[in-house]
């Protein structure tokens, strides 16, 4: 039964990304579509009302348009939540954040991370969680496939222009992210997520003791929170509390949201590239990094806890430390690999209570960052990667380095070394940092290698742009607020603008005839050539890492 319900998701996940995937196509290629006699009007009045001309720009104007309009977002945003305490929607009486706090909180959204040091139903009135983070929701996910979209442009086109920022934002909100989100809000509230602005509610227990219940706009915060990859929880424990998730089908709803978009968008490149089977041969490559992450962390929770075991208690469900009933141990499973796997950040079980083993995938995962990813990241990353694979066997066996009909140079495989490095750069210094000064010290809840693995995981979620915490880390402080900021701000943008200056000069060369001396990248012996460029590449960065961390638990347990 329990391999029946991942089947069955996965199988879903398949069927629902062919349609999704040639409707993204339409949309971000300007192709007609059954939604146009209505959005065109909506699109034109926006173009109209904000000045948005429809000229292309090159990849340099691409990128500093992408990074402009994400700061002026940021600046407006700062606003609002610095005068939280007096504006409308804020029945509870939440008061305004602390500067650092706010500081991380933005960074946090604009970035696509939605790593949260702050109680969702405290620390914001209604008014912020929609005008602030729910509307970065929207901006940050549009964002990213806006950028993989135009990346795609630069590394099939044949001139130096790859698009126009506005228009693929408008267009991506408009036509796939807001009426996506009406869809999955009516799915939830069907399961019983709230959907009010009503205050929370004041009841008295059965024990006699009075209980706060939080409300709000809940249902409609989760469908762009797990459709636009953020993550973000409107209450403290996010997808394991009962208003945001209830039951097993609206589990299951949500995970099928977080990994729509991103699986599309693998498909969508086939199309692009006028080549089904080099979608399907990337689409291949992540998903069997996927189902081997899956096959580990299901194995590792099904073990259960050595330590209970030792004390002859039965452990036939395996280890339910963290996590709840009504998913299960497969739901919460399949849910930690899908959320970290899609980078999504959501959490339905608590990361912190899996098994050392257990916890590993979903830092692994992060780490790789190229199993299907964020909206349009994590597929930019993979090709990244493919392109890296393309030129190291085509000098192992002397073929021409070729991707998609354009010679890969030196300026491409520097641009990409570089921006493989910086991941593991901005994940791995910064955790260095922390465990060798005292404000970092000072956030870790846990000694030992439990302790190590809670840093490793925080930065790395923050450079992933996941959003999900180990959950035993107190890192509402200065040191943490502020350090996971500026790794989450570079994990977004140094790396989508190094990838936007490898479309660009990718766009600016000659295609070149497929040949004899071509390697094919649209095979299985690519797939699975590309398949263990990733593992190598990854295990060499981060394999120290993982022993000293979670490794080193196992083994001492």
């Amino acid at each position: 039964m329990d391999i029946f319900q991942i089947v069955l998701t996965l199988i879903i996940f398949v069927l629902l990304i062919i349609p999704t995937g040639k409707y993204i196509y339409k949309v971000i290629n300007n192709k007609r579509s059954f939604v146009d006699p209505v959005m065109d009007k909506v699109d034109n009045l926006i173009y109209k009302l904000t000045g948005i001309t429809k000229e292309e720009m090159t990849w340099k104007q691409y990128a500093a348009t992408f990074i402009v309009s994400n700061m002026v977002m940021t600046l407006m945003a700062y606003v609002v939540l610095r005068i939280q305490g007096v504006h409308l929607l804020n029945p509870n009486g939440n008061k305004a954040m602390d500067a650092s706090l706010i500081f991380n909180t933005i960074f946090s959204f604009m970035t696509n991370t939605n790593l949260q040091h702050y109680g969702g139903e405290w620390g914001l009135s209604y008014l912020s969680q929609m005008i602030v983070i729910t509307f970065f929701m929207f901006t940050s996910g549009a964002s990213g496939v806006a950028v993989a979209a135009a990346f795609i442009r630069g590394i099939t086109g044949k001139t130096k222009m790859i698009g126009n920022f506005f228009v693929d934002l408008v267009r991506v909100t408009t036509r796939v992210l807001i009426p996506f989100s009406i869809i999955v809000t009516i799915l939830l509230m069907g399961q019983g997520v709230p959907q009010t602005f009503a205050p929370n509610k004041v009841i008295t227990t059965l024990e006699g003791t009075k209980q706060v219940i939080g409300l709000g706009p809940v249902a409609s915060f989760e469908a762009i929170k797990h459709l636009g990859t953020n993550g973000g929880g409107f209450f403290g424990s996010n997808s394991s509390h009962p208003f945001e998730n209830p039951t097993p089908f609206s589990n299951l709803i949500e995970m099928l949201s977080m990994m729509l978009i991103p699986g599309a968008i693998v498909y969508c490149f086939g199309l692009m590239v006028k080549k089904k089977k080099q979608g399907w041969a990337i689409f291949a490559a992540m998903s069997i990094l996927f189902v081997l992450s899956l096959v580990v962390c299901l194995h590792s929770e099904k073990a259960g806890n050595p330590a209970i075991a030792n004390l002859n208690l039965s452990q036939a469900m395996g280890n339910m430390e963290g996590k709840e009933i009504r998913f299960g141990l497969p739901g919460s499973t399949l849910f930690t690999t899908v959320t970290t796997a899609f980078t999504t950040g959501s959490v339905n079980n608590m990361h912190d209570s899996l098994t050392p083993l257990g916890g590993m995938v979903p830092l692994w995962q992060m780490m790789l960052n190229v199993v299907f990813g964020g909206e349009g990241v994590g597929f930019m990353n993979m090709i990244m990667y493919a392109i890296l694979t393309v030129f190291l066997c085509g000098l192992m066996v002397g073929r021409t380095p070729e991707f998609l009909g354009k010679k890969i140079e030196a300026k491409e495989i520097k641009l990409i070394s570089l921006a493989i490095l910086i991941h593991p750069f901005i994940i791995l210094v910064p955790s260095s940092i922390a465990v060798l000064t005292k404000q970092g010290l000072a956030g870790i809840t846990n000694s030992g290698f439990h302790g190590l693995t809670q840093v490793l995981y925080e930065f790395t979620s923050s450079a992933a742009n996941n959003g999900s915490g180990f959950e035993g880390l107190a890192d509402n402080t200065m040191f943490w607020n502020i350090s996971t900021g500026i790794v989450m701000y570079a994990g977004r943008f140094f790396a989508m603008v190094i990838l936007l200056a490898v479309a660009g000069s990718l766009a600016a060369k000659k295609s070149v005839a497929e040949s004899n001396s071509t390697f094919r990248t649209d095979n299985t012996t690519f797939t699975i050539i590309l398949v263990f460029i990733v593992l190598i590449i990854g295990a060499l960065t981060f394999m120290p890492a993982i022993v000293l961390g979670p490794i080193a638990e196992h083994l001492m347990q």
